[in-house]
């Protein structure tokens, strides 16, 4: 099964840009989508056409901000954040056999104090949550734009970012606990020494130049690792600041 992750920036501009060209010859499983920045009767008719069978939406109560759109091709159980009040539409939570997917757009810290205490406590919310959904002995499956480069590898400019929220040591410290608590980035352990990254600015021309970040993920815990098949990063797709990224997993429903 495939599943891929993409923060659009922008669901309405997305489609302007005929941003979704791509599904067809990919033709994923599972299609999360993050900042769709739309409520649901904003949505473009051209995504509901597009070859799913159920279609989710977490919308924020702000007016073109944030939101997560599932984009699925099997039945789930789905539902909004269980472990942070969520006003700003980041969570949407998916269960099917003994499998729980997260498609999650995690909080960007760049705006101040108040912003960086807010991103660091969802963190910490969704990782409690998820160490009890693994005594409950779940497949876990993490995907979004978490907003943080986890190794230098993961940037351009590691040492010029190190102040910044997105690099900062408390948040990639969050990422180290994650996976020492038993989960997997998956890119990165395919490819330990491939340098991709997934966000580029709009600014200087910097994906031309690939100046960019790698704050996109796939995590899976660590009883899913046997069925990992292949992790990938689609920068050949045009259509917002991010791109999209995917996993293969050898599961079926």
């Amino acid at each position: 099964m495939k599943f891929i992750s993409w923060n659009v920036n922008g669901i309405r501009a997305a489609v302007n840009k005929d941003a979704f060209l791509w599904i067809e010859e990919f033709n994923p499983d599972f299609l999360a989508l993050q900042e769709i920045k739309a409520n649901s009767d904003q949505i473009p008719s051209e995504i509901y056409e597009l070859p799913f069978k159920e279609i989710n939406i977490n919308q924020a109560k702000k007016a073109g901000y944030s939101g997560v759109m599932s984009l699925v091709n099997f039945q789930t159980t789905c539902m909004k954040s269980m472990f942070f009040s969520d006003d700003e539409g980041r969570v949407l939570e998916h269960r099917f056999n003994d499998i729980v997917l997260f498609n999650i757009y995690f909080p960007n810290g760049q705006n101040g104090d108040d912003r960086l205490d807010y991103k660091m406590k969802f963190y910490d919310s969704f990782l409690s949550y998820i160490k009890n959904l693994q005594k409950e002995d779940k497949k876990i499956i993490i995907c979004g734009d978490v907003n943080t480069a986890h190794m230098p590898i993961d940037l351009t400019n590691p040492k010029a970012n190190s102040k910044r929220s997105g690099f900062l040591d408390c948040e990639r410290e969050w990422i180290s606990k994650l996976l020492e608590s038993g989960f997997i980035d998956t890119f990165r352990y395919l490819y330990p020494n491939l340098e991709k990254y997934s966000w580029w600015s709009y600014r200087f021309n910097a994906r031309v130049k690939n100046i960019g970040w790698r704050i996109d993920y796939f995590f899976i815990s660590e009883n899913l690792k046997p069925h990992l098949k292949d992790a990938f990063i689609l920068d050949e797709i045009y259509g917002s600041d991010h791109c999209p990224i995917g996993i293969e997993l050898d599961i079926e429903i």
